[in-house]
């Protein structure tokens, strides 16, 4: 938005030499700057930003049913969900270069933007088709937003704070996580659509903000390359490779054990596909990729390996306690959709609240490895615990657990990016932002799939022991999952001791999750030691802070009025 020439010295950076970690030089490096209206109009835009991104996640779960029974499409309500992860997975490497190229203003504007039209579009679908069109939209958006509002906060302030204010916005996901269910299910009751439309008006929000308080600076060269130069930075060809690699792997990860059996061509062929492509696409990145959106270069200190595939595991244990908690409450106790969701609350506000005390410990102290140790010690315990549920555990002790399984999940989501970037220079921050998120959703499907495989795999092997026939017909083959949801409604229905049954099978079941959750975590609280412990920066190093600079038409005018003033004198 500003030349170099109108930016202030402390605020420039140096493009030719990239700035190395720890660097206080005074050319690459500056002081925070006051954090002013203009800050927190920012910071405000992303934190909504944020909360709408996951509320549109969450919200649906308990409105599908009700949506897929009035328009149709229950044969494809799989993809009503999932075009959304899909597509706002694919595009997130992409859509972190092109904030590297054209700054972040217009790119979170766009992104923004094709959520809320994208979220027009499937409030107002009067067909299956056209709605998992508007979620693809909504994806498309979602993934941009994902990438970017990682990629502001950073610019907005140094590494050692980073901590603090990814706490702070990332619990706006966890206020959305915990509100969805229950929204969702209201306003499905009502008029399904507004789950949605609800989105316009917050997005509108968000836009406005961004327009009045986004100006930043867009690079040390935005004012000496044209646009077409800045469009050569972007890898198209590594797009090209990774957009249908990973769209052929997710689509074999999503449709195995659910429309067609693990064993079936149609699931391995794109597994197959997309993992080769995978492979191909980092070859490219290394050897021939002249600008890559992936660089081998983040995977060169063990600290960032390491902080990334803990980012890739913390990502499967959350989407397993977000997915199968509720399965718990509903099938075992024979709660409601929506008491389900309020059941749930402990964790997800409790994930807030220690996602915000863990950036505010990191801020402090500057230390990040005792915080990843201690947040995988408590996902171990509460897994331990979480073998012990059953249909006679108290209230006060399932929430306890919950609470517990929200300490480890709160305080591992907002250290692990500082860390990553702790060996790394600024450059890199929009390629490690990008990277962070994809591995983060990547983690989420995975999280899912490995979940449902063990759930399903256990349910069937199990199934003898409910002696109702036409009940056992009704779980197998991988619908013990949506069957939790009408365990209330017919409940009253059932023979006692057949219930009794269900629900016992359901608890094996779900033990199994837990054990391999306690599996993963245990593994995880290892990996922290393959972290190094390094000082995280407190120069704020950035070609993209705010830029408090009054613009040339602000200057000339305040010397008109000075020239008037003088003339009058």
């Amino acid at each position: 938005m500003f030349s170099p020439e109108q930016r202030l010295p402390s605020q420039m950076a140096t493009k030719a030499e990239p700035t190395l970690p720890g660097s206080t030089d005074g050319e690459t490096a500056s002081k925070p700057p006051a954090k002013g209206l203009r800050f927190w109009g920012i910071f405000a835009s992303v934190c909504l930003l944020s909360f709408i991104s996951a509320l549109d996640v969450s919200i649906i779960t308990t409105a599908l049913p009700t949506i897929t029974a009035e328009i149709g499409g229950a044969e494809q309500y799989v993809w009503i969900a999932n075009s959304f992860i899909v597509a706002s997975s694919v595009l997130q490497p992409l859509f972190g270069q092109v904030a590297d190229a054209f700054g972040r203003q217009i790119p979170i504007i766009t992104a923004t933007t094709l959520f809320t039209l994208g979220s027009g579009l499937a409030g107002g679908a009067y067909n299956v088709g056209m709605l998992i069109a508007g979620r693809t939209v909504q994806g498309i958006g979602a993934g941009g937003i994902y990438v970017l509002i990682d990629i502001v906060c950073c610019d907005l302030v140094p590494l050692r704070e980073r901590g603090k204010y990814l706490g702070l916005m990332f619990s706006w996901s966890g206020v959305a996580a915990a509100l969805g269910p229950p929204v969702g299910g209201a306003l499905a009751q009502e008029n399904w659509r507004w789950v949605f439309w609800i989105n316009i008006p917050i997005c509108g929000l968000a836009l406005f903000a961004l327009v009045l308080f986004m100006r930043v600076n867009k690079g040390a060269d935005s004012s000496t390359l044209s646009l077409i130069s800045k469009a050569k930075r972007i890898d198209y060809f590594g797009s090209l490779i990774f957009i249908p690699s990973m769209i052929a792997l997710l689509f074999g990860l999503i449709m195995g054990g659910v429309q067609f059996p693990w064993s079936s061509w149609r699931v391995i062929l794109p597994l197959v596909l997309g993992i080769a492509g995978w492979i191909f696409f980092h070859i490219q990145q290394h050897y021939f990729a002249r600008h890559p959106s992936v660089p081998s270069r983040l995977f060169g200190n063990r600290t960032s390996v390491t902080a990334f595939i803990l980012t890739f595991t913390s990502s499967v244990i959350l989407q397993m306690i977000s997915y199968f908690l509720p399965i718990y409450f509903q099938a075992v106790l024979a709660t409601t959709t929506l008491e389900s969701g309020t059941f749930f609350l402990p964790f997800a506000l409790g994930s807030l609240v220690f996602a915000v005390v863990a950036g505010a410990l990191l801020t402090k102290f500057g230390a990040y490895r005792p915080l990843h140790a201690t947040a995988f010690a408590l996902l171990a315990v509460s897994f331990g615990l979480f073998t012990l549920l059953d249909g006679y555990t108290t209230k006060v002790a399932w929430a306890f657990f919950e609470l517990i399984a929200s300490g480890g999940c709160g305080m591992i989501i907002s250290t692990l990016l500082p860390a990553i970037m702790a060996k790394l220079p600024e450059s890199d921050v929009v390629t490690v932002s990008a990277t962070f998120s994809f591995i983060k959703n990547f983690g989420y499907i995975w999280g899912v799939t490995i979940s449902s495989i063990v759930f399903n795999a256990v349910f069937d092997s199990n199934l003898y022991n409910i002696s109702d026939q036409t009940l056992r017909s009704q779980l197998q083959s991988g619908a013990a999952y949506s069957f939790a949801s009408q365990v209330h409604t017919i409940r009253s229905t059932l023979d006692l001791g057949v219930w009794v049954e269900t629900r016992d099978v359901y608890t094996k079941s779900l033990r199994i999750i837990w054990w391999v959750g306690l599996g993963i975590s245990l593994a995880s609280f290892f990996a922290v030691a393959g972290e190094e412990g390094l000082e995280l920066r407190k120069e704020l190093e950035t070609e993209y802070g705010i830029n408090d600079q009054p613009d040339r038409s602000t200057n000339d005018r305040e010397k008109l009025k000075d020239e008037l003033k003088t003339q009058e004198e």
